[in-house]
């Protein structure tokens, strides 16, 4: 009881039961808040301040940023939900902030084109050496067919893509990338409603913020060929998967394409078979049989792999011990 009542007298207020409507609609920082509000930054984040201590809302920083959105789970959660439900969609203050989010949505989408119109040519360059992107999220779509995914997560989210075609069959969506600029994008592709039980967020992929045995699925798509130690990578991965739960990595076969190193960043000239089963093998993982999309010159690969319920993988390795000795 006391924590529903700390929450609503938290949004008893006018200001702040306008940024519960607002926040309801994007994932916003202080200076856009601002900017919708028409209030002085240090009032707004004091709102702010109280909204997350009562739980109706979450602040999580992105670098020098802070971002805020609407609590998820939990009954002031619930509680934010219904007070917006019982907001009218006429009313001229709302109304008003709500055109004033459209401006803001407006200049992340001109901030996400101009990004995308910088490196077009680099990005379609490497497009164009192997097969089109759908029949890759094809594959992807088909190989998480028919699992209840409760919590989804897309590591190297990029542009958002995985996260867009992936988010009509879960209940939750987040997305990891270490590019401040490609959260940008991202935060830009996913504005629509179909869309706000997805989200992006900064981070690590050596170190997800992630509770172990937290997630349902997994999706790894064209990172690992970016990073020192994708062994690692795949480890964490494999940490926050649930018994039972499904990943697929997905990048290119190995190749000769020095330029891509040179020129693109790219740490790794592809993966080879023996090395990604391997891995996942030693992340715990059981690993399928990689399903190869070919291209010229570079072929895509996609691993998938799952977790094995509580206890299987434990008899597993004790009876190939047992085998190897």
């Amino acid at each position: 009881m006391e924590r529903i009542l700390s929450g609503m007298k938290a949004a008893a207020e006018p200001t702040r039961l306008r940024l519960l409507a607002i926040c309801a609609y994007a994932e916003l920082t202080v200076t856009e808040l601002t900017q919708i509000l028409g209030q002085s930054q240090p009032r707004v984040s004091r709102h702010l301040k109280l909204l997350c201590e009562a739980g109706l809302l979450t602040r999580h920083r992105e670098g020098t940023w802070a971002f805020y959105r609407l609590a998820e789970g939990g009954a002031c959660a619930a509680l934010a939900h219904a007070l917006i439900d019982l907001l009218p969609e006429d009313d001229p203050t709302l109304t008003l902030d709500m055109e004033r989010l459209e401006g803001v949505k407006a200049a992340r989408a001109r901030a996400a084109a101009d990004y995308f119109r910088a490196n077009a040519e680099r990005w379609d360059r490497i497009r164009g050496l192997y097969v089109p992107e759908a029949e890759v999220e094809a594959v992807l779509l088909d190989i998480f067919e028919g699992h209840d995914i409760d919590e989804f997560l897309d590591l190297g989210t990029g542009t958002g893509r995985i996260l867009e075609i992936f988010a009509p069959g879960i209940r939750r969506g987040i997305g990891i990338d270490l590019s401040h600029e490609m959260l940008t994008v991202a935060r830009a592709r996913l504005e629509g409603s179909a869309f706000r039980h997805c989200q992006v967020r900064h981070g690590d992929l050596y170190n997800l913020p992630f509770a172990g045995a937290s997630q349902d699925a997994v999706v790894v798509h064209q990172v690992l060929h970016y990073l020192d130690d994708p062994r690692s990578s795949l480890e964490e991965a494999a940490r926050v998967l649930k018994p039972g739960g499904r990943l697929a990595v997905v990048d290119f076969a190995a190749h000769g394409e020095e330029f891509l190193r040179q020129e693109h960043k790219h740490r790794w000239l592809g993966f080879d078979d023996a090395d990604i089963a391997q891995w996942l093998l030693g992340a715990g993982l059981e690993a399928r049989a990689p399903i190869e999309l070919t291209g010229r010159p570079l072929t895509v690969k996609v691993w998938p792999a799952r977790r094995p319920a509580e206890g299987a993988w434990a008899r597993g390795q004790a009876r190939a011990e047992a085998g190897h000795n």
